[in-house]
């Protein structure tokens, strides 16, 4: 190369750093606020629990019921991983306390505590929203812009209503099915809740089982309805995992059984035509995941556990089901 392409060469390159390095530095540093932001609305989310916890204890000494203190025992004392379960239940149980046998100012402490935990949950998740957006882009993943910052996530708990009575948790059995290609990536849909349409998360097929319907024919129906893949009972493996969950979803608190299936195909065009109304408004694509891809992700995957148990699912199935989130 000659002097003058050299030079050249050279400009190019040093023009190139004068307008990408403070993009570069801009956006690493609106990450980096973002980050701290997120921190603190789970520093504040923290906070308004444990100050939960301490209300139902003392509501749990004036009910006489132990097992509400329990609960709150458990929700302060479990790790972020259980944290979600524990907080649940413990909802589940206020849901259903009768609160007419509280003196006046200790059930207007309690329903203070109940929503200062919604609005700090949603301020929490909207941080984590913004973060994970931004996170995403490809730039900023190709340039590790993240470092080694955690990937946020969000905190998911049924939000009670005013009325306790008409909140109470719809109990929901699913079948849902870990379909896998010849190249063992398994099929996902990204969705989102009518109510907060910005916060998405992938999930398998798979729904509700009907009545008078067994997990298993469910979960052939479902994988039928959502894929166009046919399937008989037996070509489906598991149940594999069992997984609980309680969660909202359009405006509604569920208490979900969710059992898991594992079902192949070599090859196969994915039909959704077959979606009902609810599908085809909060569901936007679909695409194949491997094990290496979901444990990459930044995106938000359910079951959370599904990169760290997939790989055992690809080596066959003891005849066990395992528990899993």
């Amino acid at each position: 190369m000659t002097s003058s392409g050299v030079a050249t060469t050279f400009l190019v390159l040093l023009a190139l750093a004068v307008l990408i390095g403070p993009w570069t530095l801009g956006t690493a540093n609106r990450l980096d606020r973002l980050h701290v932001r997120t921190d603190a609305a789970w520093a504040a989310l923290d906070a308004a629990l444990a100050r939960r916890a301490v209300v139902t204890r003392a509501v749990a000494a004036v009910c006489g019921k132990p097992e509400l203190r329990a609960a709150a025992d458990r929700a302060e004392r479990s790790t972020r991983p259980d944290r979600e379960a524990a907080e649940n239940r413990l909802s589940a149980l206020l849901e259903a306390l009768d609160r007419s046998v509280l003196e006046p100012a200790l059930a207007a402490e309690l329903s203070d505590a109940e929503q200062r935990v919604v609005l700090a949950r949603r301020v929490h998740n909207d941080a984590v929203r913004d973060t994970l957006a931004l996170r995403r882009r490809r730039s900023v993943r190709w340039l590790r812009l993240a470092g080694t910052a955690p990937t946020p996530s969000y905190f998911e708990i049924a939000e009670p209503g005013g009325d306790v009575e008409a909140s109470t948790l719809t109990q929901r059995v699913s079948a849902r099915v870990v379909l896998l290609d010849a190249d063992d990536r398994v099929l996902l849909f990204e969705g989102f809740d009518p109510t907060r349409p910005d916060e998405l998360f992938w999930f398998t097929v798979g729904g509700g089982v009907e009545p008078g319907e067994d997990v298993r024919t469910a979960a052939v129906r479902e994988l039928f309805e959502e894929t166009g893949v046919e399937v008989s009972d037996d070509e489906l493996v598991g149940p594999v995992w069992k997984r609980h969950a309680v969660f909202a979803f359009d405006g509604l608190n569920y208490a979900a059984v969710e059992w898991f299936f594992v079902g192949k195909v070599e090859a196969v065009d994915v039909d959704t035509s077959r979606f009902n109304e609810i599908e085809q408004q909060t569901i936007r694509r679909h695409r194949w995941w491997s094990v290496a891809e979901l444990a990459a992700t930044d995106a938000t995957v359910y079951p959370v556990q599904l990169a760290e148990v997939l790989p055992g699912a690809l080596v066959g199935w003891d005849g066990t089901t395992r528990s899993v989130r």
